[in-house]
């Protein structure tokens, strides 16, 4: 059984000195997952990795959200891609192989029959 994590969107914004309001505007904007349990809105940990990328993009590098959604969408292209083609890799790998085992049968059957 799997247990969540979650940080207090509080602790977090005093962490990482930014308003709640932002994380309220993220949500909005479908950036990140609040989930409210007792009244507390709580990030999931899983998912702080990709906020404090999205603070550092918004407050270091100045971007605004609707350029954190499009560099977000391309990350996403990126590594859907990437996946895409270590699967095809794989079935390449998988028909090189087939290949030398079909030649090399071939090969015996070859020298099987001149001898």
């Amino acid at each position: 059984m799997q247990t969540d994590y979650y940080i207090t969107i509080e602790d977090f914004c005093t962490n990482y000195n930014v308003e709640p309001s932002f994380i309220d505007t993220l949500k909005e904007n479908g950036l990140i997952e609040i989930e409210n349990i007792n009244e507390s809105g709580l990030i999931n940990a899983e998912q702080l990795r990709e906020l404090e990328k999205i603070v550092s993009l918004f407050y270091d590098l100045d971007i605004n959200l609707e350029g954190i959604e499009t560099i977000n969408h391309l990350l996403e292209r990126i590594k859907a891609m990437n996946l895409e083609i270590t699967a095809l890799k794989n079935r390449l790998r998988l028909y090189e192989a087939n290949e030398r085992y079909l030649y090399n049968i071939n090969k015996i059957r070859k020298d099987e029959n001149s001898h």
